[in-house]
Order: structure tokens, then C-alpha cells, then sequence
């Protein structure tokens, strides 16, 4: 079972970690869970993992759509609306993959995850 991404958050923030470094940590945690399911594909013929790995990612990313409809966050507009938008096709595109799992097109959001993760840590583009 994997962790709610909001204890997550708090459990990184204690260790030292805010901000940016905070998110990429977490999106890299979810890309990491999302791997482990395609690595481990035939293991799981249910495919339960992936389906908390998909949740876990979702809400993730809902953390990240509430963050950036604030009035007070402070990114300029355009970067705001990307984002946004990425969000929605990542919903879309875990809904569709809880109904029908294809371990290629998960790799689709952990390669989506991991570049973010990477811009946010100011690193060259992930690879995976």
C-alpha cells in the first residue's frame, strides 16, 4: 500500500526539504512506484499495484493543481496554465490506465514525472 502523498510532504518537510526540492521528491517517489509496476508487470496479473501507484499519483497531482490555483502563488500565468493542463491529461491518462493497464503507457507519466522532477531540481532531463 502506498502512503498518502500528503504525509509524505510532511514526513520530507521535517527532513529538511521544501520548496521545489520537496516536489521533485515526490514526483520522483511516484514515478519510482509507477516503474516499480511495469518492472514487476507479469507479478501482479491484477494489476492492484499499479492501480495505488496510479491514486497515489493522482493525488499527487491534485496537491499540485490546488497549489497552483491559488491566488498567492506566485509562478507567472502561462507556466501556471501548463501545468494545469498537464495535470488534466495526467487524470485522464491514469483513469484510462486504471481501466485498461499497458505498462507502456505508464511509461508515459513516469517520463512526464521524472522531467518535471528534473526542471524542478534544475538537473538535465530525466530519462526511463
Amino acid at each position: 500500500m502506498h502512503e498518502n502523498p500528503f504525509k509524505v510532504y510532511e514526513k520530507t518537510e521535517q527532513m529538511g526539504l521544501s520548496g521545489r526540492k520537496l516536489e521533485a521528491s515526490v514526483l520522483t517517489r511516484a514515478a519510482l512506484q509507477l516503474k516499480k509496476c511495469v518492472d514487476h508487470w507479469d507479478d501482479d496479473p491484477d494489476h492492484e499495484a499499479l492501480y495505488q501507484a496510479l491514486k497515489y499519483n493522482q493525488r499527487l497531482w491534485s496537491i499540485f493543481q490546488s497549489e497552483l490555483t491559488r491566488p498567492e502563488n506566485a509562478l507567472p500565468r502561462p507556466l501556471k496554465e501548463q501545468l494545469l493542463s498537464l495535470s488534466l491529461y495526467i487524470d485522464k491518462r491514469s483513469l484510462f490506465l486504471m481501466a485498461y493497464p499497458d505498462p507502456e503507457k505508464v511509461s508515459h507519466i513516469i517520463s512526464i514525472n521524472l522531467n518535471i522532477a528534473a526542471g524542478l531540481k534544475g538537473s538535465p532531463v530525466a530519462e526511463t
